[in-house]
């Protein structure tokens, strides 16, 4: 499933979130969304699921307008994971995933729980309340949870902040893993640059609502002079001029 964005904008009353912005994703394809705090990610990613609505400009999903297709099936193909984004504390990691699971229709919602809770390592605590699990565990049910209904569209929101070094690899692992076999299209934030170098096609650096740059990792680092994406970020995040 292919997704689009034209000239997409954000207006808060005399605040502009998001500055005419343009960027596709391929099925099969992840882009990377990198930028400073503030700089518009989190407020495109609402306009792409359907929680804000644009000021302006349009999302296309397989080049139809989003605002002309069916919202209810459209939606059922999305899904999205954040650690900023609580699940309910007091139910168990399964009690949610039932729940999601249910709202998104899955088919054979028992067997696709213990497919995700075993590929995710989620097994030995799926009973547990979710209030009570340590942050790396509550980013892996909310990995699971993103993924509970196959989705054609995936927005992944730094998956793997608090984890440790062999979990975060575990999950990246898992990632490429799926969208290999998945051809999901996923659009990652995160403000890892080794993350990004490792599961990005393409990347779109972002600053005050503006796209400032765009390109493949290494072509990034190439045109900037930098050693690495984190040092070409550094350039983005303390001088825009530069990138112009």
């Amino acid at each position: 499933m292919k997704l689009e964005v034209k000239n997409l904008e954000k207006k808060f009353k005399n605040f502009t979130a998001v500055k005419n912005i343009n960027f596709h994703i391929d099925s099969g394809q992840t882009l990377g969304v990198l930028g400073p705090n503030g700089c518009g990610k989190t407020t495109t990613i609402g306009m792409l699921l359907g929680l804000i609505k644009p000021s302006n400009g349009k999302i296309l999903i397989d080049d139809e307008n989003f605002e002309n297709l069916n919202r209810e099936k459209i939606l059922s193909q999305f899904n999205f994971a954040s650690p900023y984004v609580e699940l309910p504390k007091k139910l168990t990691v399964k009690e949610n995933l039932e729940i999601y699971g249910r709202l998104y229709g899955v088919k054979d919602l028992t067997r696709r729980i213990k497919e995700v809770s075993n590929d995710l390592n989620l097994s030995i605590f799926l009973n547990k309340k979710t209030g009570e699990l340590s942050s790396g565990q509550k980013n892996r049910v909310s990995l699971a949870k993103s993924l509970i209904n196959n989705p054609k569209i995936l927005f992944l929101d730094e998956p793997t902040a608090s984890l440790d070094p062999d979990i975060g690899d575990f999950v990246r692992n898992y990632i490429e893993d799926y969208k290999s076999k998945n051809k999901v299209s996923i659009l990652l934030a995160s403000h890892n640059m080794k993350e990004v170098e490792r599961l990005c096609d393409q990347v779109i650096m972002m600053k005050e609502g503006e796209i400032v740059d765009r390109g493949t990792c290494q072509s990034l680092i190439d045109k900037h002079g930098r050693n690495n994406l984190e040092d070409t970020f550094l350039k983005l995040a303390r001088n825009k001029n530069e990138l112009e």
